[in-house]
């Protein structure tokens, strides 16, 4: 029992001082937000851009 800890501490002190994998997920939230942001938008701006046609076709 005592081996298994020492060798999930090791391994958790190993993986807590590699920095390689932190920026990937960094990138990869920014980029997920801006994600967000453009289906938010153009979701917003469709429904906009919809009814102004709506409104046009019924003019004509």
């Amino acid at each position: 029992m005592n081996r298994v800890i020492q060798t999930v501490l090791s391994s958790y002190s190993a993986l807590s001082s590699d920095r390689r994998g932190v920026t990937a997920i960094e990138y990869v939230l920014i980029a997920s937000l801006i994600a967000v942001v453009i289906v938010v938008g153009v979701t917003l701006t469709g429904h906009g851009v919809s009814s102004s046609f709506k409104k046009v076709a019924t003019g004509i």
